[in-house]
């Protein structure tokens, strides 16, 4: 039985208490928040477990074997670091880190040690995107052309982290997940603050792959609605993702182009357009959370790197930290940092 041991029962806190209270395979041991009123909700919620004001009292305890982190992206490296270095498992918030160096260490850690190390990209996890994968994995979408997301709400504006950091997250987790880890080559960022002394709230992405293929994020904390949707377009097929809708998410749609030389001149291309059937795929009614859960303890168990593991986080971060740097130039096609080995990109 693997026992947990969780560090931060804040916003996104009590959600992953709850589903490894009630994963199979595991015991919840011990919950660390700095608040005592925290503490006090989590016993009040689950009398079982323990809870300290001290993390390296969870840290070092011989009954947990794997650290959950849900704290400010701040303390990611400086707590998942003890957590490996005692021998434990981890999982962490996303982001995995504020750097790619830090995220590099970490998962160098981790691989040195043969311990798990999970971030939580919670929607990689879901329905919804898991299918996506399937159609672009099986070839129905034909060739990739875009992806182009709108995520935007009104709040929670962080302290720490820019808008990039605290939404762009989900969709580069997407993106790595349903294009099998096709790392862009460069990005491109413009944002604003509009709140004095606070990071950027509103923000724009443009990812540059070696292909014939990009993608957009729209990211904003100060819209008066609140919208999840995303646009995946391919050569055959194109899906319209809307994470708000209570039942057809995903809706597959038999529409695109076709292009076709004109015979009575070699220079000239006509363009047909093609209209066909829409249909939603029927998807399993799971929580995400639970699954990403499950997951991480059957590959504890089973000594198996997780879907989202170390590295996928790390080459999210480098993405975030590429367009970090544009975002300062005004939005300058930056070059992202390439793993170790990797050729680099160059515009000629």
């Amino acid at each position: 039985m693997i026992g947990v041991g969780l560090i931060g029962y804040g916003y996104w806190g009590p959600n992953l208490v709850r589903n490894f209270f009630e994963a199979s395979g595991c015991t919840l041991r011990m919950v660390s928040d700095l608040q005592p009123d925290r503490l006090e909700r989590a016993a009040a919620r689950f009398p079982s477990i323990r809870t300290t004001g001290d993390h390296r009292e969870l840290v070092n305890d011989r009954s947990v074997d794997l650290v959950v982190i849900a704290t400010p992206v701040s303390t990611h490296f400086d707590l998942a670091m003890e957590a490996l270095r005692a021998g434990k498992h981890v999982m962490v918030e996303k982001p995995l880190t504020l750097t790619s160096d830090q995220g590099e260490c970490l998962v160098e850690e981790a691989d040195r040690r043969d311990l798990r190390l999970m971030v939580d990209h919670t929607f990689v996890y879901t329905s919804a995107v898991r299918k996506i994968h399937e159609l672009v994995a099986t070839g129905a979408l034909g060739e990739m052309y875009y992806y182009d997301s709108v995520r935007v709400n009104l709040g929670l504006f962080q302290h720490d982290v820019n808008v990039l950091w605290d939404l762009a997250v989900h969709d580069l987790a997407i993106l790595d997940y349903i294009v099998d880890a096709r790392t862009p080559v460069a990005v491109s960022a413009t944002g604003m603050s509009h709140v004095p002394g606070k990071p950027e709230n509103i923000a724009y992405l443009t990812l540059f792959y070696a292909d014939n293929f990009m993608a957009h994020l729209h990211l904003n904390w100060l819209s008066p609605v609140k919208l999840r949707k995303t646009l995946i377009g391919g050569s055959q097929k194109m899906i319209v993702y809307d994470d708000l809708e209570p039942a057809e998410k995903v809706k597959v749609y038999d529409k695109g182009i076709t292009v076709t030389n004109n015979l009575e001149s070699l220079y000239s291309m006509l363009i047909g357009y093609r209209t066909g059937d829409m249909w939603a795929p029927n998807l399993a009614p799971s929580e995400a959370l639970q699954v990403a859960v499950q997951h991480l303890l059957e590959c504890i168990a089973q000594k198996k790197r997780p879907m989202t593991d170390g590295e996928a986080g790390l080459r999210v971060v480098r993405i975030l930290e590429s367009a970090g740097q544009s975002m300062k130039e005004q939005g300058r096609p930056v070059e992202i940092k390439q793993a170790k080995g990797a050729t680099a990109w160059s515009r000629t």
